[in-house]
């Protein structure tokens, strides 16, 4: 498959720390990949130099076969919005705006397609989500898992090529976790490549792949089949990967 994102020897230090060294890895176009490891491993920071909202030290990252490490803030900018999604564990919503309304602010924004497109993308979105009911509510009048699922919303307004996401069940209970989890890789299977930081084995076996970091180098990585939503199955992905997790120390 083509590849939509190639790691080149990426490095990055923070006031003479070096936190991540010689990272290479590629993703291909529709690829789920889980990054773990123990706290301080690196994989935030790992997640933000690959997506563009921070700046490697060194080496050199390409998204869609372009280098995007050494772009000027108003391009990469501009690529985050209209070619990536991003979804955190708290929602960071605009407080002063609703459910509908944060989630069609970056489709606005983007300008790539009318008000009135982004608007019936909106309502599909939410659809898709269960939220539709609560999409002209204050954001403080809706639970948590209704707010990560409006984030989710979000960052798929402008139909990203991939998604990034940053622990982003962290702050949910378990029965949500798995609802979030179930929309990402309904999405993943629709084409869109998928990045998720994770410290939860669950989690991570749903992806394809699992990277694995240990003192901001990859330590090894596993490679599980694509998920196809079959509770045996998931239950033994789950358990091939925490031993495999057991035995890295994790």
């Amino acid at each position: 498959m083509k590849t939509i994102l190639n790691v080149k020897n990426l490095g990055k230090r923070f006031e003479g720390t070096q936190v991540l060294t010689d990272i290479n890895f590629k993703v291909a176009e529709g690829e789920f990949i889980a990054i773990m490891g123990q706290s301080g491993s690196g994989k935030s920071t790992l997640l933000y130099n690959i997506s563009g909202m921070d700046r490697p030290t060194s080496g050199n990252v390409l998204f869609g076969g372009k280098e995007i490490s050494k772009l000027d803030d108003k391009k990469m900018s501009e690529i985050r919005l209209k070619e990536m999604g991003f979804i955190f564990q708290h929602s960071h919503l605009l407080k002063n705006l609703s459910i509908r309304d944060n989630i069609v602010l970056p489709g606005f924004k983007s300008g790539s397609v009318s008000r009135d497109k982004i608007n019936q993308r909106a309502d599909t979105l939410m659809i898709r989500t269960g939220i539709l009911s609560v999409a002209d509510h204050d954001i403080k009048k809706v639970s948590g898992g209704q707010l990560q699922r409006a984030g989710i919303c979000r960052a798929l307004i402008n139909q990203p090529n991939i998604l990034f996401a940053d622990e982003p069940t962290g702050a949910l209970n378990s029965s949500t976790t798995k609802d979030v989890m179930n929309i990402i890789n309904k999405v993943n299977a629709e084409g869109t490549a998928v990045i998720i930081v994770t410290h939860d084995a669950k989690v991570a076996a749903r992806a394809d792949r699992v990277v694995f970091l240990m003192d901001g180098k990859i330590h090894d990585e596993l490679r599980l089949e694509k998920y196809d939503g079959d509770e045996e199955k998931e239950f033994s992905r789950e358990k091939r990967l925490s031993g495999w997790l057991e035995e890295r120390g994790f």
